[in-house]
Formats: C-alpha cells, structure tokens, sequence
C-alpha cells in the first residue's frame, strides 16, 4: 500500500465552522497533518454548536477527525512567534476570518510568505477580500440568496426553500477550497512559489449555478423557480408524490429512458410528449403524478428495481445507512461517538481509515511546539502565560 496522497503534507488550519473544517477534513483525510489552531478561550464555534446535553457538538465531530489540535494566543507576540515557528516548515495556511483581519494580526500572507515563499495561503470568506460586501456578516442563507440560488430553489408559484445541505458553505467553500489548494500545492512543488487564495463562498457559488445560466442565455430571462428545466418543468424529471405520502425520483432526461418509463407504467401515449412545456406539461405531470400516487413507495421501488429508467426512491437518511449500494460503497463509519460520512473518493493503493479522533481544545499543543524545536522549560512558559 502506498503511502496516502498527501503524507508530507502539513496544514495550519485557522478556520471555524462548517466550510473551512470540511475543507481540512478531506485533505486530512487524504494524509495531510492538519493542525487545528484555536484560541486558549472558547476554541472554535462548532465545538458547543448544537451540543445539548452532551461535551463535545456531534457538528463538531464529523467535522474534524484525522486532524491535531493546538491552542495559541494569536493577539500575543509570543502566540505569533509560536505561529511563524511552524508556518515556516509547513505547506499549507487556511484561514477563515473576515477580510483584514489576519493583517491585523500580523500573520497574513505577506508576512507569511516573506518566511516561506513556497506557501499557499488560502482565505475562505463569505464575498471575497474585495468589494463593497466584503466586510458584510453572513452565512450560508445569505450567500445563496445574493448568487440568485435561493430564488431558483423551491416549488412552482412557491416561496423560496431553505435546503439542508449548505450548497455555498460546502460546493462554495470547502469544496472550491480544497480545489484552489490542490492546484496551488501542485504548481508550488513545480516551480518553488505558493500561491494566495481567495475564496468567495458567494462566487464559487454562484460559478456553479449553471441551468439559470443557460436560460438567461436562451431564453433572455431566467426562468421562475420551479419551471426550469431541471427544477420542475420538464415531466421527465421531477419528485412525484406516493400514495403513503413518501416520493419517487423520476430522471428521465433521455429519451430512451422516458420511453421504458412511460412502457412500464402501460402509458405509450406519454412517449411522444418527453420534453413538452406550458399547458402540455403540466397536463403530463398531473397524469404522472396520479400514477405514482397510485401505490405506495415500496411498490413502486420494487417495480422499477429492474427497469432501466432513471426512477430512485427518495430516502431518508436512516434509510441511506441501510442502503445496499451505499453499504457496498463503505459510506458510513459506525461504533464510535457519532455516526460519520466516510471519505467519498475511491483511490488506488489508498485506504480511508481514521487515524486520530477529533482533537480535545488544544490536545497536541505541546506535542506540535516540541516538534518545533521547543523545550520543556519554554513550553511551560507558554502555559504559564496562555499562550497555549
């Protein structure tokens, strides 16, 4: 077995919350030694986020395995030495604070790079180090809704929907991070030099909303929530209704697929009206609808197990678990505090384990400073000061 793909790799992790601890969990996941720097005092946001009567935020949890933890006092000099002791050796700076606020501290990317030129320093903010926004308070709900994302989402003639999946935090920013980060780790083993990167979890965003795109192109507008093409208005794609109240995914795009589709539910008068619009659609859809709501979901994940037409049931999370083709998959790691996601991707000679448990508050401080070339007697001068 080879080594994993970024053994070698160490990556100072000053970032809270959801985007920036996802982003470090794949590329701890993938081998790299994230270090996981918090303040002496409260720590990161997400280890109380929603933590009810137990220690330590399940959130926090599935967020920060495989990864070392270190407490610093980054507003002390000696907190910023301790900080640029290790930013020198290290391959990977990720920091999540609002735009400025790492060059007050004197531990931005200049400042860093004037150390270790080789750095790549990537800042994940909401909008991004420039424009009149980038100082602006926000979250996911607020990200979405300037990327014109919030407004697609939902049904026909509806209000808008709050999805449960936080598609700027996530697609936006620890996804898009990881991107930039990867490509500039690359391009810096080539040519010796880091690169700085911003990430706007509104614009990386935004970048992705491709189907409002191609509307606007073709049709000059973009097309009410719910009637465009993957949204709601074709028949061929949709969530039908079940007669236990559960859903079918229908994803018939092709033609080839609404054909066995419309065979296996003995309506080939359907066949010819695959990507019709308007009045014709919603015509369709009701006729659709009126099928699935015919049975049950279990009758009709049955029925359609061996028809290949693009028809899935909508599953809870719970059901996800018990999934076959996810259990096959080894998506789900079991026994410990918490259920957790494993890591997604499927690499040769490469083999997901979890190595470390999240980190308690500064668990490793003093095992990451000694490997700095600390002594005992000046750790514990650091402790004695809270610095650490």
């Amino acid at each position: 077995m080879r080594a994993k793909p970024l053994a070698g790799i160490r990556v100072l992790d000053l970032t809270r919350l959801l985007p920036g601890a996802m982003c470090t969990l794949h590329l701890a996941d993938m081998g790299a030694d994230v270090i996981k720097i918090e303040d002496p005092w409260h720590g990161d946001y997400g280890r109380s986020l929603g933590a009810r009567n137990k220690a330590t935020s399940p959130y926090f949890l599935v967020s920060n395995r495989n990864k070392r933890g270190l407490k610093l006092d980054l507003k002390q000099a000696l907190g910023r030495q301790a900080f640029f002791d290790l930013a020198g050796d290290v391959d990977v700076v990720i920091e999540g604070f609002r735009p400025g606020v790492v060059d007050q501290l004197g531990i931005g990317y200049e400042a860093v790079r004037a150390l270790n030129p080789r750095i790549v320093y990537c800042s994940i903010s909401g909008y991004g180090q420039t424009g009149p926004y980038r100082e602006k308070a926000g979250h996911d709900i607020n990200y979405c809704a300037y990327a014109g994302i919030s407004d697609q989402i939902g049904r026909r003639d509806g209000a808008p929907a709050v999805p449960n999946f936080q598609l700027a935090d996530l697609a936006g920013g620890s996804l898009s991070a990881a991107m930039g980060i990867l490509a500039a780790l690359l391009d810096a083993q080539r040519s010796g030099q880091g690169r700085y990167i911003d990430v706007s979890m509104t614009d990386c965003a935004l970048a992705h909303s491709v189907i409002p795109l191609v509307a606007m192109a073709t049709d000059g507008a973009v097309r009410p929530r719910g009637t465009d093409t993957l949204s709601g208005g074709l028949p061929c794609y949709g969530l039908y209704a079940t007669a236990d109240g559960r859903y079918m995914a229908l994803g018939a795009l092709e033609k080839k697929f609404w054909q066995r589709f419309c065979e296996e539910i003995e309506r080939p008068d359907l066949i010819s009206r695959h990507e019709v619009s308007g009045a014709a659609a919603h015509w369709v859809q009701a006729e659709v609808a009126a099928i699935f709501g015919s049975n049950t979901q279990d009758y009709w994940t049955k029925r359609f197990a061996d028809v290949d037409c693009c028809v899935a049931p909508v599953l809870t999370l719970t059901e996800c678990m018990n999934n076959e083709q996810l259990q096959a998959r080894e998506m789900f790691v079991t026994g410990g505090d918490v259920p957790q996601f494993a890591f997604p991707l499927k690499l040769s000679d490469f083999e997901f384990t979890i190595g470390r448990p999240p980190p308690g508050h500064g668990e490793h401080s003093k095992e990451i400073l000694a490997e700095a070339g600390y002594s005992d007697d000046k750790l514990a001068a650091l402790e004695a000061a809270g610095v650490i």
